[in-house]
């Protein structure tokens, strides 16, 4: 049976989207097995950019929280302070992200994140974290870059472009918590483009291996106007 969500990655690395809830305790089990995955200790850099635009405070709470959260368990952990375009074109800042083995984006907002990031040194570096085995996690707006497309607003058309590791769809963080009648308006405006829902504490996990789905809750697949519920452990 082929794969109901494509990927295209750029490498043999293990890409991990989730859906909500990123360093906190209910995540430590997620966070604990993607490490695993890994052949080596993990060095783990935390790229709070998605809050770039919120303020010294916003940023600095999701530094601390990462490298925080990691340290517990038992990875080398670092905040790199990739917050606007200036600092994602910095050759110091692409190295550090290009050192680690495991990147982690956390949430903010999207279109600002990949405005942010894309076509930068650290971008690259981002990749060739895949492109050597090791592990990219993004969280709710680090999450949704990956789909073709990214949702200006939920109920306009007028999306714009995203990093397209998952062509053909776009990525809906904390599915959990949206409103159904919020939904059927998402599906309407999506055209041919499948929903894939990540609810929280939940990743859907992409690699060598293929699509599976990990953590406490499910991923939902709408493609064709049909819902497909994905629990923990299953492979897709």
């Amino acid at each position: 049976m082929p794969n109901p969500i494509p990927t295209q990655l750029p490498g043999p690395g293990i890409l991990a989207l989730v859906g909500s809830g990123e360093y906190l305790p209910p995540i430590d089990p997620l966070d604990r097995w993607l490490i695993a995955q890994l052949p080596e200790p993990a060095r783990v850099a935390c790229l709070p950019t998605a809050a770039g635009a919120e303020g010294d405070e916003r940023i600095n709470y999701w530094c601390d929280l990462g490298v925080e959260h990691f340290s517990q368990l038992g990875a080398q952990a670092e905040a790199v302070r990739v917050i606007d375009r200036p600092s994602a074109q910095d050759a110091a800042m692409a190295e550090r992200v290009r050192r680690a083995n495991f990147v982690y984006l956390s949430g903010g907002k999207p279109a600002y994140l990949y405005n942010t990031l894309h076509d930068t040194p650290v971008w690259k570096a981002i990749t060739s974290v895949l492109e050597q085995g090791g592990v990219v996690a993004g969280c709710s707006a680090g999450a949704m870059i990956f789909g073709e497309r990214i949702p200006s607003s939920l109920f306009s058309a007028n999306w714009q472009a995203a990093f397209n590791f998952l062509p053909g769809s776009f990525v809906i963080p904390h599915f959990d918590e949206i409103p159904r009648m919020m939904l059927h308006g998402m599906r309407l405006v999506a055209g041919k483009l499948r929903v894939i829902g990540i609810d929280g504490s939940t990743a859907l996990v992409c690699g060598p291996g293929g699509v599976s789905v990990q953590g406490l809750g499910s991923v939902a697949l709408i493609d064709n106007g049909t819902e497909t519920r994905y629990s923990a452990g299953t492979a897709l």
